[in-house]
């Protein structure tokens, strides 16, 4: 595939994945993910309480609750679920990922990140780096034009 062509992929993928994130019942951050192999959605995830949980991320004081899952979890532990895997996919997501997500993504064989917005603590992206993943960073206003 052309340089081109990939980076027109990336954009429209890094779109639905925004889409996706308006799934979320979180109120302070919505963030959207989709795990693409071959040309082809194999998951999708975005940030929320575990399956059976209320729909309410954020406590009393507006903090979001210990246990919600970011979108990257919720995307790799899906798939984990179905027939398909992760190994050599691109995993597109809103928001740069945490350290403790950047884990499951380098243990899941992901191999391409494509993300939108930074995040103050670079630590996830920093471990990404040094496992030798790909990592574009696509800002909203490329993905908005």
């Amino acid at each position: 595939m052309t340089p081109e062509k990939q980076a027109q992929f990336d954009r429209s993928y890094l779109k639905m994945a925004a889409i996706w994130a308006q799934n979320s019942y979180c109120s302070r951050r919505k963030v959207g993910a989709l795990i693409v192999k071959d040309r082809m959605i194999i998951s999708d995830g975005y940030n929320g309480t575990p399956s059976g949980f209320e729909n309410q991320c954020e406590d009393e004081n507006g903090c979001t609750k210990p246990y919600v899952l970011h979108a990257e979890a919720n995307a790799i532990t899906k798939v984990a679920k179905s027939n398909n895997s992760s190994e050599g996919a691109t995993l597109y997501i809103t928001d740069a990922p945490c350290v403790e997500c950047a884990k499951l993504i380098i243990q899941a064989g992901i191999r391409r990140i494509v993300y939108c917005k930074d995040y103050r603590i670079t630590d996830g992206l920093d471990l990404l780096r040094r496992a030798g993943l790909e990592i574009v960073h696509i800002p909203n206003e490329i993905i908005d034009a």
